[in-house]
C-alpha cells in the first residue's frame, strides 16, 4: 500500500473500515504503515449508514449494543453519518496487473455469469433502487415475507460498494415525502430503513465483537454443542431434502447467488436444527455462492438464526419447513419455479409432495431420472429431541452461571 501511495504520489489513503475481526486488525495494522511511512491514513465507516461509534450507548465504556430493539430506537435517533473530506483523488493511475477474469476462479463464461454480477455498477445500482422505490417499496411490508415477491435487489450492491447504505437512506426519505402515500405504503417503507438498520446492527456487532466472528456471541452458547457434519449434509446443500420451501430457497441461491430473505431464515433453520449443523458450516457453503460478500452480516445472521448471537428469545426459533412453507407461499408460485418436479402437484400435495398418492406426477426429471426425495428426516422428531437436548442445556448451564456468579461477588 504505501509502495503503490508513493508511486501516484499522493499524500494520503483513505479506504473504509472492513467488520470481520481479523480485517479489523489487518486496517488497524495498514493505518500504522502508512502513517509510519510520512502519509495521512484516513479510515471511514462507509458500510453503514450509521457508524458504530455514533450509535455507541453512551452508558457503555468501548461496547455495543447486543439486543436490536434497543438499538433500532438509538439509531433512528441520529442522523446517516456524513463523510466530510476536503481530499482530492490522485490523477495518476500507476501501473497495474489486468484485472481477474472469471475464468482464473473456475467460474463459468463471462457472458453466463449471474445477473447480479453481470450488472455491477453505480449507473445499475441507481437503476436498481430506482425501480425499487418505484413499486416494491410502497409493499416491503408484504414482499420480505413472501418469497415468491421481489425484495430490494441491493444486497450485493450494497456489499460491493456501487451504492451506499446512506444514499438508499436519502432516496427513501425522499420517498416517504409523498403526502400521497398511503399509510400501509409509508410502513413498508420505515419497514424497509429498518432492514437496513439491522444491517448496520451487525456491523456494530461485529465492530464492538470482534470475537463474535469465530464464536458464539452468548458466552453460554459457547459450550452448546452442534455438529461438524451430517449425513444428509449434501442433500441440504443440493437443494434435495424433501421440504419444498428449503429446497427452493437452496435451487434459487444456486441459480442466481441470492435468496429472498425468509427463505433464507428457513433454509438456515433447517441446517442449524433438522439436521442439528453448527451455523459456521452453513455460512461457509453459502460463501460460496451468495454475490455479496459481507461476513459481518452473515456472521450476525447465522447467529440470530442459531439463536447463539444476538437474539435473545428464550427458545431458538425452529422453523416448521411445511408450515412456513403453506403460510409464506400459500399460492405455490415460488416452489413451483424453483421445483420443476412439483409444478404439476395441486395445492393439496404441493407443500408434503411425499404423501401425495400419485408418485408418477413427481417423475420429472432433474437430470437424467432423478425424482424428487422423501424427506431426508422427520422434522417433528429432531424438532423435538434438539428442544429437549437445548431446555436440558440450559437448565444445568443456568446452574453453572449462577455459581460462576456468586463466585464473583
Amino acid at each position: 500500500m504505501t509502495r503503490l501511495a508513493r508511486e501516484a504520489q499522493v499524500d494520503a489513503v483513505v479506504w473504509s473500515w472492513g467488520y470481520d475481526g481479523s480485517l479489523i486488525e489487518r486496517h488497524r495494522e495498514l493505518q500504522r504503515a502508512v502513517e509510519e511511512a510520512g502519509l495521512r491514513a484516513v479510515l471511514l465507516h462507509d458500510a453503514p449508514a450509521l457508524s458504530p461509534e455514533d450509535a455507541k450507548p453512551a452508558r457503555a465504556e468501548g461496547d455495543g449494543y447486543r439486543a436490536f430493539a434497543p438499538y433500532l430506537a438509538a439509531w433512528r435517533q441520529h442522523a446517516p453519518s456524513v463523510v466530510v473530506s476536503r481530499l482530492t483523488f490522485a490523477n495518476s493511475v500507476p501501473p497495474s496487473e489486468a484485472i481477474p477474469i472469471p475464468a482464473e476462479f473456475g467460474s463459468a463464461a463471462e457472458q453466463a455469469l449471474k445477473p447480479a454480477v453481470a450488472t455491477a455498477s453505480e449507473d445499475a445500482a441507481a437503476h436498481v433502487l430506482a425501480a425499487f422505490l418505484r413499486g416494491p417499496a410502497l409493499a416491503y411490508a408484504t414482499h420480505r415475507n413472501v418469497p415468491a415477491l421481489a425484495t430490494s435487489r441491493l444486497s450485493a450492491h450494497l456489499s460491493f460498494g456501487t451504492i451506499s447504505a446512506r444514499t438508499i437512506l436519502a432516496a427513501v426519505a425522499e420517498r416517504a415525502a409523498d403526502p400521497f402515500l398511503l399509510a400501509e405504503e409509508r410502513l413498508s417503507l420505515d419497514r424497509f430503513v429498518a432492514a437496513l438498520a439491522r444491517r448496520d446492527f451487525f456491523f456494530q456487532l461485529a465492530w464492538f465483537y470482534p470475537h463474535s466472528a469465530r464464536e458464539p456471541l452468548q458466552e453460554r452458547m459457547r459450550a452448546f454443542r452442534f455438529a461438524r457434519s451430517h449425513r444428509a449434509l449434501e442433500a441440504w446443500r443440493r437443494g434435495m431434502t424433501g421440504y419444498p420451501l428449503v429446497d427452493a430457497g437452496i435451487r434459487e441461491l444456486i441459480a442466481t447467488g441470492t435468496m429472498h430473505p425468509r427463505a433464507r431464515a428457513v433454509a438456515a433453520s433447517f441446517l442449524c436444527f433438522d439436521l442439528g449443523v453448527e451455523w459456521r458450516t452453513g455460512q461457509d457453503v453459502w460463501d460460496h455462492l451468495l454475490v455479496e460478500d459481507d461476513p459481518a452480516l452473515a456472521t450476525g445472521n447465522w447467529q440470530w438464526i442459531a439463536g447463539v448471537g444476538a437474539d435473545l428469545a428464550q427458545y431458538p426459533r425452529i422453523y416448521n419447513p411445511r408450515k412456513q412453507a403453506r403460510r409464506l407461499d400459500p399460492s405455490g408460485t415460488y416452489i413451483r419455479h424453483w421445483i420443476p418436479e412439483l409444478a404439476s402437484l395441486p395445492p393439496a400435495e404441493l407443500f408434503e409432495p411425499d404423501r401425495a398418492q400419485q408418485r408418477a406426477q413427481l417423475a420429472l426429471p432433474l437430470g437424467g431420472t432423478l425424482q424428487y426425495p422423501p424427506p431426508i428426516i422427520d422434522h417433528d422428531a429432531v424438532a423435538r429431541q434438539f428442544l429437549a437436548r437445548y431446555s436440558e442445556f440450559t437448565r444445568r448451564s443456568a446452574g453453572r452461571w449462577a455459581s460462576a456468579d456468586r463466585a464473583s461477588r
